[in-house]
């Protein structure tokens, strides 16, 4: 790890292998266990970098991806950088772009390779479900992800050994994506945190498709380390491996071997796998190096994924619930694991009730606003409503993690947990 950075341990709890630290960067500590809130563009959707900096967020992820099909990082490293770019005080990170070439460019359907009796196969391949209970809850999503994809013409993108030809999304244009291009616009950005470019697996993959996957994601790791050149930026790797433990476990110790900080990232069929995977890959960390799980951001995982030993969290959940009313509560107002600590504010029950969204909440929209009035907004589609609500979501999370991290340090981690997933 370079000089501009360091991760010390403050505290570990002694039920659990939860822990308390802090990462030093370029623009400012970080205090973990922490939640990343997503901006995608640049932007954290319906809110204000200085509203989040008054509720207590530490860092602010983007996107390569996407902001290097708009505004493009000449742009935006012409401006100062991401950071400034955006009028954002704190330390920053970029993911490697690589899961949005996949899905956006519907890789999936492109992907050649064969079956054990000669049968090409593409990441959905029905010759490929593990089983028809892992399939069906994936289906439906997929399905319309190559749906919407096909009314729009969009073509398909092609994985290749040393990376993927795509086209973009906005206009059509072929784009080429590899670890050097995408390490080389990441260092533009000039974020504190980046990403080594990774194949995207399929949680329906058997394990001799997602053994060819995370070999290529293996080649490229090591093709972004040899690209990257800034000495002021963090660069994760990314442990792949899908449901199957062996690769995991080969994935976890490769990535530790080779980067200084250590993430988890693919897909998962449900829950369980994903908490197994944690589990699996965390012995293989060295204690010293910061652990992301990349996408994973929902109440229940995040409990279970701190007690597991993972520091940091990225998801676009809390903000993206919020654009669609769904909104955070705690236990003692309903919130619980079966209801993901969400209730709808667009349910009718709500039209004349005069309480705060989470009563007991300190946030800016519980101490101000009433669940009729939330209610009123939403049903006229006003654009207050989206910023409301997108600001208790953010506030209610990024406040959980203080709890989370304050339990730790006073070791009354299990306690906090125990309440709130009522174990």
């Amino acid at each position: 790890m370079s000089s501009s950075f360091t991760f010390k341990i403050l505290a570990k709890d002694k039920k659990s292998n939860a822990r308390l630290g802090r990462l030093t960067t370029p623009h400012g500590p970080i205090v973990t266990p922490a939640f990343v809130p997503v901006g995608t563009l640049a932007s954290v959707k319906g809110i204000a970098p200085q509203d989040l900096k008054e509720m207590g967020a530490q860092i602010v992820l983007s996107n390569t991806y996407h902001l290097h099909l708009r505004p493009g990082e000449d742009v935006i490293a012409k401006m100062g950088g991401l950071a400034k770019f955006m009028s954002w005080d704190g330390p920053t990170m970029t993911d490697s772009g690589g899961y949005q070439v996949f899905s956006l460019g519907v890789a999936q359907k492109k992907v050649v390779m064969k079956d054990h009796n000669g049968r090409k196969l593409n990441k959905f391949s029905s010759s490929v479900f593990l089983n028809k209970a892992d399939s069906v809850p994936l289906l439906s999503a997929i399905t319309k992800t190559t749906e919407d994809k096909q009314k729009r013409k969009i073509k398909s993108a092609l994985i290749e050994d040393d990376g993927v030809w795509f086209y973009s999304h906005l206009n059509g244009d072929k784009e080429w994506f590899d670890s050097e291009k995408s390490i080389a616009i990441q260092e533009k950005l000039g974020a504190d945190l980046i990403v080594a470019f990774d194949d995207h697996e399929s949680p329906l993959w058997d394990h001799e498709t997602t053994k060819l996957s995370l070999e290529r994601t293996s080649r490229w790791a090591l093709s972004s380390i040899k690209a990257h050149k800034r000495k002021d930026q963090l660069m994760y790797g990314i442990v792949h491996g899908g449901r199957f433990d062996d690769l995991r476990k080969f994935s976890a110790a490769f990535t530790n071997k080779n980067f200084d900080a250590v993430s988890i990232g693919g897909s998962y069929s449900s829950k369980e796998v994903l908490f197994q995977m944690v589990s699996a890959c965390v012995p293989y960390f060295d204690e010293e190096k910061p652990r992301h799980l990349l996408g994973i951001g929902e109440i229940e995982d995040v409990f279970e994924s701190v007690s597991r030993g993972m520091d940091f969290f990225d998801c676009v959940a809390p903000t993206r619930r919020a654009r669609h009313g769904s909104l955070f509560i705690s236990p003692k107002n309903g919130g619980r694991r079966e209801n993901n600590f969400v209730f709808h504010i667009s349910n009718n029950k709500f039209k004349t009730d005069p309480e705060p969204i989470d009563p007991g909440c300190v946030c800016f929209v519980c101490q101000n606003f009433t669940r009729a009035y939330l209610h009123h907004l939403f049903a006229g589609n006003e654009l207050l409503a989206y910023q409301l609500a997108t600001y208790h979501n953010l506030f209610f999370i990024t406040s959980l993690m203080s709890k989370i991290r304050e339990a730790i340090g006073n070791e009354s981690f299990h306690l906090l947990k125990s309440a709130w997933l009522r174990q």
